[in-house]
């Protein structure tokens, strides 16, 4: 499976794509769908870059491919198992709106999705065998989204 970022890049070119061809006037021109656009891929900025300070903050790597070496629980993870995700979904959610692309939308449910079923639960069957209890009782507290 590609990593998530490609994979929420892989929507917003899917969007593209059918745009081009088939295209849409939802929110074309509204300046609240823009001022909405730019709120959302601000705040997906900054819970990214939230997530990145607080795994190098605990020193253990953001890329799912390198071992885990601590359990990060803290500011955005005391909301969310997954903020990151929910950040690049934003940002591109919120490209969709700025630019008038609303084929961005069907494909960005499709890119979460496969993040879920193809990335997600992987890293949590990880996450299990790595942390156990410990990662057992933070997800019966946090949910795994919002």
């Amino acid at each position: 499976m590609a990593p998530p970022p490609v994979i929420f890049l892989g929507a917003l070119a899917l969007g593209l794509i059918f745009q081009m061809v088939w295209p849409l006037s939802l929110f074309a021109g509204s300046l609240a769908a823009r001022i909405a656009g730019g709120c959302m891929m601000l705040g997906g900025l900054v819970l990214s870059g939230a997530v990145m300070y607080h795994f190098g903050k605990a020193g253990t790597p953001v890329t799912p491919w390198k071992r885990a070496r601590r359990l990060v629980t803290s500011e955005p993870y005391r909301f969310s198992r997954n903020p990151d995700y929910v950040g690049q979904a934003l940002f591109v959610g919120g490209l969709a709106l700025v630019l008038a692309i609303p084929w961005v939308f069907p494909a960005l449910l499709l890119a979460l999705l496969l993040v879920r079923y193809g990335v997600i639960a992987r890293e949590e069957c990880y996450l299990e065998r790595r942390f156990g209890e410990e990662y057992r009782r933070y997800c019966a507290r946090v949910r795994r989204w919002i």
